[in-house]
């Protein structure tokens, strides 16, 4: 197949590219540089051009506080940039995949969301993530959502990074314990997206590594495993104020994942100890 991977410069988009090489796909990398998805007529004149067989969408205005300040950008980017691509994708016949979040709910559930969850997001993130979602729908009958979490890699800036380096600079950090979720390695990810890509099992999907933890365990698990001696004192979020408020509860269920036969993503302290090695921070 041949494949667009919008944001393939990021931290996901970077390891997509990757696994579809690996996969014998011919891997379209695109970033801002090459093509501005909030203006849809270079987007439907570049994918008419290319023609490719799948899209895959990891591009996104991913930084949750700034977005609380700068929504209409966020929105600009996380929502026409997704319905230019389905108009596109629709156009030319190729399949669509988007990369939404766990922010899309409000993160008041004490059990794992299903995909067919209400939504109901917090922030202004959220709420572009989850636009996204609809305009995508609007204009396309079949079409892959996958939901996701808490993503490290070795290509960004991330959790697991800053952690390291603060632990290091400081050797105490103070980590919220009252946020709960899933992390999700993005090799991990993108094998997924992949293999999903590959199919014709259409719908919303919900894709983290497997296991739950809150930041707090994390940050003692990621100093563990790098052999680090860090101090690591649990905050409440109240403690720890940002502009946009977090989920309390980002666990998301992987029912429609097993549902449709695909492998689950392996455990969240495996995935780390595989991007610990992969970034020589393993001890």
């Amino acid at each position: 197949m041949k494949v667009v991977v919008t944001g393939a410069a990021g931290q996901l988009g970077q390891d997509v590219v990757k696994e579809l090489e690996k996969k014998g796909h011919q891997a379209v990398g695109i970033d801002r540089s090459e093509l501005d998805i909030t203006v849809e007529a270079d987007v439907l004149a570049y994918m008419n051009e290319v023609k490719p067989d799948a899209i895959l969408h990891c591009a996104a205005y991913t930084n949750v506080d700034a977005a609380e300040e700068n929504e209409e950008v966020a929105y600009q980017i996380n929502a026409l940039g997704t319905e230019y691509l389905a108009k596109a994708a629709k156009q030319t016949g190729a399949k669509l995949l988007y990369i939404s979040t766990d922010y899309v709910f409000n993160g008041n559930a004490t059990e794992p969301y299903e995909t067919d969850h209400p939504t109901d997001p917090i922030g202004a993130y959220g709420r572009t993530k989850l636009a996204g979602e609809q305009l995508l729908q609007k204009h396309l009958e079949q079409f892959f959502i996958v939901r996701t979490a808490w993503v490290f890699g070795a290509y960004g800036q991330n959790f697991v990074k800053t952690m390291l380096r603060l632990g290091k600079e400081r050797g105490e950090v103070g980590v919220v314990h009252d946020q709960v979720g899933s992390p999700t390695y993005t090799v991990d990810l993108a094998r997924f997206m992949v293999e999903l890509v590959e199919t014709d099992r259409y719908g919303v999907y919900h894709a983290t590594n497997n296991g739950v933890c809150s930041w707090y365990e994390f940050a003692v698990e990621i100093f563990k495993q790098a052999g680090v001696e860090v101090k690591v004192n649990p905050l409440t979020t109240e403690q720890f104020p940002r502009p946009a408020a977090r989920p309390k509860y980002s666990v998301l269920s992987k029912k429609m994942l097993e549902e449709q036969g695909f492998t689950p993503l392996q455990d969240w302290k495996a995935a780390l100890d595989a991007y610990l090695i992969e970034t020589n921070e393993k001890k």
